[in-house]
């Protein structure tokens, strides 16, 4: 049960703690070993059961991230071989607001894959009996650790941290049992946060199967014909530059980056499908007031109870709507190349009948990420007061 504050505060070099809490440095807790610096050239383009953890596998705020996976088919040093659950944390970054360093993980569970310890990673050892695991990593996903971690950083364009400016940081540890009690409740939270993002995952593999169950693998096709893409949809692009997003903007942001940034204005109230014209391609959706970038494309139905079928069907024929792509060092996609691309489908009333359960499916997705977005939201807002003791767990 969670409890506004009525105990006692005692004066100490950080501040006003509770009194049954101590001023501690993670010194005096923990210590940092760095990974290893895995050969380039056993670095894997195709999938293998090896995975080597780089600064791409922290989200933002902290938390393992699975959307950026990075392969290995050489041999492995025993010694850097991660187990399930180790905490790890990472110490450098490349971003320009250094997004994710410092920020602390967890080794999923995947008895299929091997999780390499890499450079530029660090793995927490020698863990003291008196600090409970799962706190310490929410510890490392707070703003007081956060802020310690950016401001002793160095570099410039290329952020680094260290082990020894980790375990100098200082902070205020409560007992063995409030720190357990903390972990639970933040712990069921990301619980049903990740839960929901499985469920959209699952959504998403669904109406891809539907798709390709209906319009490819067992089309009856006597009466397809063949459309362009361009007869769906206008073909327009956002006119705001990368550097328009906003940290406190009320309105998402589309770029051709897989992050969610977010701006102080709008250009657009549709229902649209976002397709990133240039770097990694990828499709997304969204229906009300965004902005976009001058390279993401914006591609709003004349149907808009088609957004869903054309989400999967774009999805479906990205690779080769993007296989003619010019460029060699960035890639980049062309109006036309959107715009004429042909594929065969039934008549157009067909579609609108078949149409609805697409819809259905990302009605729902979307609605499991208002899910997360909220629960995220409360988890962020309990971890400071949490950690500081000015909200306690009973």
């Amino acid at each position: 049960m969670l409890k506004n504050n009525q105990t006692q505060f005692k004066e100490t070099e950080i501040g006003l703690i509770p009194e049954s809490w101590e001023v501690l440095k993670l010194s005096d807790l923990i210590s940092v070993k760095h990974g290893y610096a895995f050969q380039g050239e056993s670095f894997s383009e195709t999938q293998t059961d090896k995975i080597l953890l780089t600064p791409g596998n922290f989200s933002i705020g902290g938390g393992f991230n699975d959307t950026k996976l990075k392969y290995y088919k050489g041999n492995i040093p025993a010694s850097y071989l991660l187990k399930e659950k180790d905490l790890v944390v990472t110490m450098t970054d490349l971003s320009k607001q250094a997004d994710t360093l410092g920020y602390s993980a967890l080794v999923p569970n995947n008895k299929n894959i091997l999780y390499l310890h890499n450079q530029r990673i660090g793995l927490v050892e020698g863990i003291s009996e008196k600090i409970d695991k799962i706190y310490l990593y929410w510890l490392m996903r707070s703003k007081t650790y956060r802020d310690w971690v950016v401001g002793s950083a160095t570099g410039t364009t290329v952020k680094h941290t260290s082990p020894s400016r980790i375990c100098a940081f200082e902070f205020a540890l409560p007992p063995l049992l409030e720190q357990q009690k903390i972990a639970e409740v933040l712990g069921a939270l990301d619980d049903k946060i990740e839960l929901n993002r499985k469920m959209n995952k699952t959504l998403g593999s669904l109406g891809q199967s539907i798709f390709k169950h209906w319009f490819i693998d067992f089309a009856e096709k006597d009466d397809w014909k063949k459309f362009t893409l361009g007869s769906f949809f206008p073909i327009t692009t956002g006119k705001k530059d990368a550097n328009f997003s906003s940290n406190d903007g009320q309105y998402p942001f589309f770029t051709c980056s897989q992050d969610n940034l977010k701006a102080d204005s709008y250009s657009f109230d549709c229902s649209a499908l976002l397709l990133a014209g240039n770097g990694e391609f990828s499709i997304k959706w969204y229906e009300g007031k965004f902005e976009a970038y001058q390279r993401t494309y914006v591609l709003a139905p004349y149907k808009k109870e088609l957004l869903g079928f054309l989400y999967f069907l774009v999805n479906y024929s990205l690779s080769d709507i993007t296989a003619g792509h010019r460029g060699s060092v960035i890639k980049f996609l062309t109006k036309g190349m959107i715009e004429d691309f042909e594929i065969d489908l039934p008549p157009e009333d067909s579609l609108v009948d078949k149409a609805e359960i697409f819809s259905n499916i990302i009605k729902q997705i979307d609605f499991n990420k208002r899910q997360i977005e909220s629960l995220s939201q409360i988890r962020n807002s309990l971890l400071p007061r949490l950690m500081s003791g000015k909200l306690r767990v009973k």
